[in-house]
């Protein structure tokens, strides 16, 4: 199924947009068959790119690469949307047929639409929204806390040094108690992260961090990630705890990838004994939220979803995900899932956000409670 999904309708839809470009082209027959050979070069460099192929070349052409490749499955994707509507609308008689034949200036909007899309698209990337959250204990705690909280880094090839530098330092000016990583926080290839010495940048952190691994981790080799997070300094947790003041327990779960990972309730009995904790949950993908609940979880901080990263995908997500982007309340726990302050891919945010959380800590009050 996921096979049919990742590898089949793609490879369908760049021969459906492959025929459009050739009718629409007013061009001889030469620079058509150039046109088309050069897009479906651009999108076999994002199987290239899965294969890790990009291993093989230098950092700044494999960078290239994976940026090409992957930045093409979204330009495809509105493409596709582009020439169906125009189908449609020439079904039923509303898209005259010489619009998409031998027709530049159709040719031509459809390009400037689609830089001026994915500009944007691009610009609203870079911006870091700050997500304001506020977390109540009904639990004794010593102070308030303020706690960065984070996922889907995705640093390799697309997300280099130099942007982890703006994040850590976006990061260390909220003066946080510690920080929270939910995952995803490498891309796939480690190759990137240590010929840029990117664990030289957490260290830089004024802050403890902790972390729980993500499907990518996985993808990249359990080995490499886990090295990688001991090099940076990072508290990496997989199916244990840590504890903060005697008074917060953050659990990291295993990726739901994993098929050895332990349930939720298992690790809250486990670190959680009198339930006297602040317990906080670090679970990548926002699955089986009612077993979180059941648990007694407080809080849990998820991302994996990435809100989809563009539209109509965060229509998806919306509807696999009982919550596929921002705070949600079950019973006593209460949960965020976050659209990511990287992402994967080509760098466009459209209908969607770059974030990153502060939270703040704080025991209820008498009257609250």
């Amino acid at each position: 199924m996921w096979m049919f999904i990742f590898m089949i309708l793609p490879l369908l839809a760049v021969v459906y947009i492959g025929w459009h470009v050739w009718a629409i082209l007013p061009f001889s027959r030469i620079w058509k068959t150039v046109a088309v050979l050069l897009m479906a070069s651009c999108f076999l460099l994002f199987f290239f790119g899965l294969r890790r192929q990009t291993d093989n070349y230098s950092l700044p052409v494999a960078q290239v690469m994976y940026e090409v490749g992957t930045s093409s499955i979204f330009i495809m994707l509105y493409l596709v949307i582009i020439f169906l509507v125009l189908d449609l609308g020439r079904l039923v008689h509303l898209v005259p047929r010489s619009l998409l034949f031998n027709n530049w200036q159709m040719a031509v909007g459809i390009v400037v639409f689609l830089f001026v899309v994915f500009l944007y698209g691009n610009i609203h990337y870079y911006n870091k929204v700050r997500v304001p959250l506020e977390l109540k204990s009904s639990k004794p705690l010593p102070k308030d806390y303020r706690v960065v909280m984070v996922s889907d880094l995705h640093l390799g090839y697309h997300n280099p040094r130099k942007e982890l530098a703006r994040w850590v330092d976006m990061m260390n000016a909220e003066k946080p108690d510690f920080i929270l990583i939910a995952g995803d926080l490498i891309d796939g290839s480690i190759r990137p992260l240590n010929e840029e010495r990117m664990a030289e940048e957490f260290h830089r952190l004024t802050a403890p961090v902790y972390a729980c691994l993500g499907n990518h981790e996985h993808f990249g080799g359990d080995a490499n990630a886990r090295q990688f997070y001991k090099d940076a300094g990072i508290r990496l947790l997989i199916d244990e705890a840590a504890v903060i003041d005697s008074a917060i327990v953050v659990i990291g779960r295993d990726d739901r990838s994993s098929r050895h990972r332990k349930s939720v309730e298992e690790l809250i009995k486990s670190w959680n004994v009198e339930g006297s904790h602040y317990t906080i949950v670090l679970d990548h993908q926002p699955y089986e939220l009612e077993k979180a609940e059941a648990a007694g979880v407080d809080f849990q901080l998820s991302g994996h979803t990435h809100r989809g990263q563009v539209w109509p995908i965060s229509w998806i997500t919306d509807a696999i995900y009982e919550c596929s982007w921002g705070s949600h309340q079950r019973g006593n726990t209460q949960f965020y899932i976050s659209s990511g302050l990287g992402l994967w891919g080509g760098k466009f945010r459209i209908g969607t956000q770059s974030e990153y959380l502060v939270a703040t800590l704080s025991q209820k009050s008498q009257l609250q409670k």
